[in-house]
């Protein structure tokens, strides 16, 4: 944790001739564009896991229905087909989930009281929406700095919902209604749009540092899917990741 803190420490260092009194707030934004970056081969994996499940979908659909009263044979079909098409069946799911440490330790990085005594044209880095409110107002100095923060998130979240809308509608029928839990994954299905909005509220509680990584490390994922599922306008309608 400390090695990181010092590169963005170090990072803020080089930035002072350029950003000044902000260059903590832009060492931020750059060092996590630089972890993104980093993982951003995990995250071309994962759209091509993504590709793959879905091309073979419909032929998962009519194994399911050809051996709907045979489990052990419809799991012996289903896995010959992967190794046919040389599709792991868990791919895209293990690059995602290795993506996980990284984005939690710089958010706990960003949360921590590290980033304290620096600030963002005014706003202090280490404060909250609430500090910010009870010191100036939603008009303040450090409220205008969350109200530009919650309008760009509000922007990328609409994007985000617009987009996994289509994506939904457009995605062919391929669950078996009759499957367990296909209920379930329809309802999910459903509101899973509109989790694209709870980062507003993540912007809102936590410190402004940790908003700021939570800001950067969204509008990246939303270019950064729609650049990877450029070619396949019904994949990836998933939640996106920090």
């Amino acid at each position: 944790m400390s090695v990181f803190a010092s590169l963005v420490e170090q990072l803020a260092d080089l930035l002072q001739p350029l950003f000044a009194t902000t260059s903590t707030a832009a060492a931020i934004v750059l060092f996590t564009m630089a972890v993104r970056l980093a993982v951003h081969p995990l995250s071309r994996a994962a759209a091509r896991g993504q590709k793959a499940r879905t091309r073979l979908a419909p032929q998962l659909a009519d194994l399911r229905k050809k051996h709907a009263k045979n489990p052990e044979r419809l799991q012996k079909a289903v896995m010959e087909l992967h190794a046919k098409e040389k599709v792991s069946p868990f791919a895209g799911c293990l690059p995602s989930l290795l993506q996980a440490p990284a984005f939690l330790l710089m958010f706990h990085l960003f949360s921590s009281g590290r980033m304290a005594g620096h600030d963002l044209l005014g706003a202090p880095l280490g404060d909250h929406y609430a500090d910010a409110l009870a010191r100036g107002g939603v008009f303040g100095h450090a409220g205008l700095v969350y109200l530009a923060l919650f309008a760009l998130v509000a922007v990328v979240a609409t994007y985000t919902y617009l987009r996994t809308k289509r994506q939904q509608q457009a995605a062919p029928a391929v669950a078996d209604p009759g499957q367990p839990g296909a209920a379930l994954a329809a309802g999910m299905a459903r509101w899973l749009p509109l989790l694209s909005f709870a980062t507003l509220i993540s912007v809102a509680v936590v410190p402004l540092a940790a908003a700021l990584y939570i800001v950067t490390s969204t509008t990246w994922s939303a270019v950064e899917r729609a650049f990877l599922y450029r070619d396949m306008p019904t994949a990836g309608a998933l939640a996106p990741t920090m």
